[in-house]
């Protein structure tokens, strides 16, 4: 529905050309900017009144029970299973952080969830085969698994904005509290949090829209072609301003292994876009502070850099 209306909005009201740079741009905008705001309402407002049945200290037992690896697999797993892009996946880590889940598992979901899904991984299968998926695959989840259980170990829980963890009640109001009152805690909840985040989303959704299309190909081709040491870091260097989803790169991805860029510089190159979007990063400064965005950049960043010299090695 948010996609037909955005193609009216744009290309029917405004009279712009679909195949126009402008015309994508603004279409992509007024799309992205609706499904990001309105998952992140839908979000925190289910997981707030979840919540309120569940207090945050019971969430914490539940999830401490659990083997700390096991916690970050699962994690990464739901990843796989939620087809959404960096930014759109941000609501749903603030809401884990928000329910009590630690911070190194629900970034474990943060990187997975847009590195892998499940279309896909069907699209790599029908391109490139499903040897080239699984490894795609199983090094988007080690990738995710690795770098959110570094960052669970450096106890980046100081980093984040101290509101996210702010909690409003306790476990003795969670029993007693009203069927409208359960309502009214969500609202407004889900209020606070919007108030905070929606020029974020703006801004960031705005930068991505500005350079949808626009992926250079034949700058990646010509700086991390075959033979050149560098091409890996050269590649996630170059993917990570820009923002699209895992379907979005592959074609970008086949030109590119047609162009004889070598296979895990294709790849590296696939996981900086989806994985440390530009837009993305803006749009985690309402909730963490620079030194994780910093660590976390960082973090994934030699995660990809060490898999597609990895593949490289395969090929």
């Amino acid at each position: 529905m948010l996609q037909r209306l955005a193609d009216w909005l744009v290309y029917g009201l405004l009279g712009l050309d679909p195949a126009s740079p402008l015309g994508q741009s603004l279409q992509f905008f007024v799309y992205d900017t609706a499904k990001i705001i309105l998952l992140l309402a839908l979000m925190i407002y289910g997981i707030s009144f979840l919540r309120s049945f569940f207090p945050p200290e019971r969430t914490r037992d539940l999830i401490n029970r659990v083997p700390p690896l096991t916690g970050h697999f699962l994690a990464a797993l739901l990843g796989v299973v939620t087809p959404f892009c960096s930014c759109s996946s941000v609501p749903i880590f603030i809401g884990f952080v928000e329910a009590g889940i630690p911070l190194g598992v629900t970034l474990s979901f943060l990187i997975a969830s847009p590195i892998v899904n499940e279309v896909s991984a069907a699209m790599l299968i029908a391109l490139f085969g499903w040897k080239l998926a699984l490894l795609y695959i199983v090094s988007g989840v080690a990738v995710a698994i690795v770098s959110g259980w570094v960052l669970g170990k450096l106890r980046v829980e100081r980093w984040v904005e101290p509101y996210v963890f702010r909690v409003k009640m306790g476990a003795v109001a969670a029993t007693t509290m009203t069927w409208p009152d359960r309502h009214r805690f969500a609202w407004e909840n889900m209020g606070e949090i919007v108030r905070r985040v929606w020029l974020y989303v703006l801004i960031g959704v705005g930068l991505g829209a500005a350079i949808h299309g626009y992926a250079p190909e034949a700058l990646l081709a010509r700086w991390a072609g075959p033979g050149k040491p560098w091409a890996v870091p050269v590649a996630v260097l170059i993917g990570v301003p820009l923002y699209s989803n895992a379907v979005g790169t592959i074609p970008i991805v086949q030109a590119l292994l047609g162009k004889g860029v070598a296979l895990g510089t294709a790849l590296s190159f696939m996981m900086a876009v989806t994985a440390l979007s530009l837009p993305e990063m803006i749009i985690l400064r309402k909730v963490m502070l620079p030194r994780l965005i910093a660590a976390f950049v960082a973090t994934v960043t030699v995660g990809i850099i060490i898999t597609g010299y990895l593949f490289n090695m395969l090929a």
